[in-house]
């Protein structure tokens, strides 16, 4: 399994119900993607955080994350939502469950 987890910088001017529409269409859009397993996101309770907001994206391996990447309703999300409510992004990948590489486990 992989976890895809990416961290964002929202624009200054989002309040909290912006963010609570972007929580509600990250899971309503990407759970529609045939190879996701799960998807959950947040707000950081530190509202000093250099990073507001997360979200996380379970898919079963590695070789997923590109067909995740082009998929058309991944694409348009991050057309539609994230791009125009965010200023910077950290994306990081981890394998969740062991398997050949231990060194990823």
């Amino acid at each position: 399994m992989i976890e895809h987890i990416v961290l964002f910088k929202l624009r200054p001017d989002m309040d909290a119900e912006d963010i609570d529409q972007m929580m509600r269409e990250t899971r309503l859009r990407l759970l529609k993607i045939s190879c996701v397993l799960a998807v959950r996101c947040g707000k950081n309770i530190d509202p000093a955080s250099e990073w507001p907001f997360f979200l996380s994206v379970v898919l079963d391996s590695p070789a997923k994350l590109p067909v995740y990447a082009a998929d058309p309703i991944h694409v348009k999300f991050v057309d539609e939502v994230i791009r125009p409510n965010t200023t910077a992004r950290l994306a990081l990948d981890f394998r969740t469950t062991p398997g050949d590489d231990l060194l990823f486990s």
